[in-house]
C-alpha cells in the first residue's frame, strides 16, 4: 500500500480536518434539536408525566448509540470511515419528520433509536477520521476542536429550538432546524468528506506501540489507564443523561418558561463546547490525568448544588461550571485513549470507549428516572451527583500518570537557540560508544539504547531531555519510535 504521499498533522490537512469540524457540528446540532423541549414535548403532546417514561426516549438514545459506537471502530478499517459517516447520515434523514407526525410515544422512542444509531455512526467516525489525520502532536487539540463543534453546535440548536417552541409551539417547527441540519450534513459528507485509512497506515509505519490483547477487555477492565477512563467517560454521560432529563423537568416546576429554559439548559454544553477549543490543547500538555481528576470533581459539585438554587443566575452560573467540568475531561477522553493504544487498534480502542460511555445516557435516565419518581427529583440530582464525584476519585488512585509526549523532532538551530538561552537541557546520545567518541554534540550524554529504558526512570525533573540518533542533522524530543515510555521534562 502506497502512502509515501499521504502526510500527518493538522497544518497539512488543515482542509479535509476543517470539513470535518464543519461537518460534526451539523451532527451536535441533530442532538440540539431535542435537547431542551422533550419533556415539555412528551407532556403536552402526549400527556406523560411520569419521569421514568419521559426519560425512556435517552435510555433508547443511549443503549442505541453504545451499541453502534462499539460496531463503528470495529468496522472502520473494513469499510471505511466515510462510508460509515455517510450512512450515519442516511439514518438521521427521517428523523424529524418522523417526530413532527408522531402520533404516539412509541414513535418518539422509535426517533431516538435512529437518533442513536445515526450519532453513533458519524459521530465515531469523525472522531477516528481527526485523529487519522493529525497524528501523534496534536491529538488533544483536534479533539478539542471535534467536540467543540459538536457540543457548541448541540448548545445552539438547544437554544433556537426552546426559542422556537416557546413562540410557536412545541411541534412542528422545532423539527424543522432537524430537516435542515440531516440534509446539509449528508451532502457535505458525500461531495467534500475524503476516507482516511491510508493515514493510519502511514503512522502504523512508524508506531511501535503495544498491541493489546484483547482491546474489549483492556479498554474496559485490566488497562488500568485505559479502563479508568473508560468508567469517568461512562459516569460522564450518566450525569449528562441525567441533566438532559431532568434539568428541563426541575426548570418547569420552577415555573421558567421554554424561552428560559432553553437558554439555561444551552448554557452547559456551549460551555462546554466553547471550553474545549482550550482544553484539547492542555490534554497535549498538561497531565491528563490530572484533568480528568479535576474535570470529574467539578461536575460532582455542581451537579450536587442543583437542588438549593432557583434563581436565573445562579442556575446560569451551575450549568456553565458543569459545562467547564465536561470541557475539561470530553477531548482528554479521546486524546488519552489514542496515545494509549496503537493505530491499527485505535478505532476498536475508541468503539469500546464510546460504547461504555454512551451506555451512561442509559443508565444515568434510568437510575435518575427511577429514583426521582420514587424518591424525588433533588434525590435523583444528589445520588448522580455522588456517583461522580466517586469517578474522579477513582481516577485519583487508580490511573497511572499520563506521559507527556513532546514534539517529534526539532532543528538543529532550535536546539542551538535554547542552548544560547541557558535552558536546562540534557543532550542524549544514544548511539554505541564507538559511535560517540568518533563524533559528537559537545556536552551530550552518551546512554546506549538498549539502557536507555532503565536509565530513564534517574533523569532530573528540572531538565528537558532531548535525545539525538544523529551527531549532527536532528534532534529528537522523544524516544518515539524507538521506545514509547519516557516523560520529558
Amino acid at each position: 500500500m502506497n502512502t509515501e504521499h499521504i502526510k500527518l498533522g493538522l497544518k497539512e490537512n488543515w482542509e479535509q480536518f476543517t470539513i470535518l469540524v464543519i461537518v460534526n457540528a451539523f451532527v451536535g446540532g441533530m442532538i440540539g434539536m431535542e435537547r431542551s423541549i422533550f419533556p415539555k414535548f412528551a407532556e403536552v403532546e402526549f400527556g406523560i408525566a411520569s419521569k421514568t417514561a419521559i426519560l425512556l426516549f435517552i435510555t433508547a438514545f443511549g443503549i442505541t448509540k453504545a451499541i453502534t459506537n462499539y460496531f463503528t471502530g470495529k468496522l472502520a478499517n473494513r469499510f471505511g470511515r466515510k462510508n460509515l459517516l455517510l450512512f450515519g447520515w442516511f439514518v438521521a434523514l427521517p428523523i424529524p419528520f418522523i417526530l413532527m407526525t408522531a402520533t404516539n410515544w412509541n414513535w418518539v422512542i422509535f426517533a431516538n433509536i435512529l437518533l442513536g444509531l445515526s450519532q453513533g455512526l458519524t459521530w465515531s467516525s469523525t472522531v477516528v477520521m481527526k485523529i487519522d489525520l493529525v497524528g501523534e502532536k496534536d491529538r488533544g487539540l483536534a479533539m478539542g476542536l471535534n467536540e467543540f463543534a459538536g457540543y457548541f453546535a448541540v448548545g445552539v440548536v438547544a437554544f433556537f429550538s426552546g426559542y422556537i417552541a416557546n413562540k410557536y409551539g412545541i411541534t412542528p417547527y422545532p423539527f424543522y432546524i432537524g430537516v435542515a441540519i440531516s440534509i446539509i450534513g449528508f451532502l457535505l459528507t458525500l461531495f467534500l468528506v475524503k476516507d482516511t485509512r491510508l493515514h493510519t497506515h502511514k503512522e502504523s509505519v512508524t508506531d511501535n506501540t503495544k498491541q493489546l490483547g484483547n482491546v474489549f477487555m483492556e479498554t474496559t477492565f485490566k488497562n488500568k489507564s485505559l479502563s479508568s477512563i473508560t468508567q469517568a467517560g461512562l459516569v460522564n454521560n450518566l450525569n449528562d443523561g441525567m441533566i438532559w432529563g431532568l434539568l428541563p423537568i426541575v426548570l418547569i416546576t420552577l415555573n421558567y418558561n421554554t424561552e428560559n429554559i432553553g437558554i439555561i439548559t444551552a448554557i452547559y454544553p456551549t460551555v462546554w463546547g466553547i471550553g474545549q477549543l482550550f482544553t484539547g490543547k492542555m490534554s497535549d500538555v498538561y497531565s491528563k490525568k490530572a484533568m480528568l481528576f479535576w474535570g470529574m470533581l467539578l461536575q460532582g459539585i455542581a451537579i450536587i448544588f442543583l437542588p438549593f438554587s432557583n434563581g436565573f443566575f445562579m442556575l446560569s452560573s451551575i450549568s456553565a461550571v458543569l459545562g467547564l467540568g465536561t470541557a475539561l475531561v470530553y477531548p482528554t477522553f479521546l486524546s488519552a485513549i489514542a496515545q494509549a493504544t496503537s493505530p491499527k487498534q485505535r478505532a476498536e480502542s475508541i468503539g469500546t470507549f464510546r460504547l461504555w460511555r454512551d451506555l451512561g445516557y442509559a443508565f444515568g435516565a434510568i437510575i435518575s428516572g427511577i429514583t426521582a419518581d420514587l424518591f424525588g427529583v433533588n434525590y435523583a440530582i444528589f445520588l448522580i451527583g455522588g456517583l461522580t464525584i466517586l469517578s474522579s476519585i477513582i481516577i485519583k488512585f487508580r490511573m497511572p500518570e499520563t506521559n507527556k509526549i513532546a514534539k517529534g523532532c526539532i532543528e538543529m538551530e532550535e536546539v542551538k537557540q535554547s542552548l544560547q538561552q541557558n535552558k536546562k537541557i540534557q543532550i542524549i546520545d544514544v548511539r554505541t560508544k564507538e559511535e560517540f567518541e568518533q563524533a559528537h554534540i559537545p556536552n551530550a550524554v552518551n546512554i546506549v539504547l538498549t539502557e536507555l529504558k532503565n536509565e530513564a526512570v534517574k533523569f532530573d525533573k528540572n531538565y528537558q531531555y532531548m535525545i539525538t540518533i544523529y551527531p549532527v542533522y536532528q534532534i529528537h524530543l522523544t524516544l518515539r519510535p524507538i521506545y514509547r515510555l519516557a516523560f520529558f521534562y
